[in-house]
């Protein structure tokens, strides 16, 4: 997993995108490292955030936003009845589940990310709050919020794993490093 996107990125604007999403996601991914899923759903901060639904935010974000892009429906409809679904595994779902289809999720922005003419060319946002009325954003736009999206909620990650068993991110790259 990546650590540090390496120099040589730089000279590929598309690549250099992608290793950053990628480098956010590994930050996630080690926060999960050694876990039973008992821990990984537990909330041991003052948030009501856990490691397992963190990730199944991010995949299910990062899915969503692809299928904007391509201006298709995304994978799972959330509405104000199910948002909160987006943050804990449901229905059988395990860590292990949610890190495959994570994978698979990848794949299919990076194949996007590299198949679009233009990273300027655009596509509208959705009519909710959220947005401007009749917004739209381009694919490099798409890609810098994926970062930060994900950076975000690396930085939560960090946070609960350490209140968990005090390891830290740099304790968890060591681990990575060597399993």
């Amino acid at each position: 997993m990546v650590t540090h996107v390496p120099a040589e990125a730089q000279g590929d604007e598309r690549g250099a995108l992608l290793a950053f999403i990628e480098e956010q996601r590994g930050g996630i991914r080690r926060a999960l490292l050694g876990l039973t899923e008992e821990q990984a759903a537990s909330k041991p901060s003052a948030s009501e955030l856990s490691l397992s639904g963190l990730l199944k935010h991010v995949a299910e974000v990062e899915q969503g936003w692809i299928a904007r892009a391509k201006q298709e429906p995304a994978a799972v409809k959330r509405d104000e009845t199910n948002w909160h679904e987006t943050f804990q595994l449901v229905d059988g779902e395990t860590v292990g589940s949610q890190l495959a289809y994570w994978e698979r999720v990848a794949a299919e922005t990076e194949a996007y990310i590299r198949s679009v003419p233009s990273l300027d060319d655009t596509f509208p946002l959705p009519n909710d709050p959220w947005f401007p009325p009749e917004g739209r954003v381009s694919v490099r736009w798409l890609c810098l919020h994926l970062i930060r999206e994900t950076a975000r909620h690396a930085g939560h990650a960090d946070i609960i794993r350490e209140s968990l068993d005090g390891k830290t991110a740099f304790e968890l790259v060591a681990l990575e490093q060597a399993g």
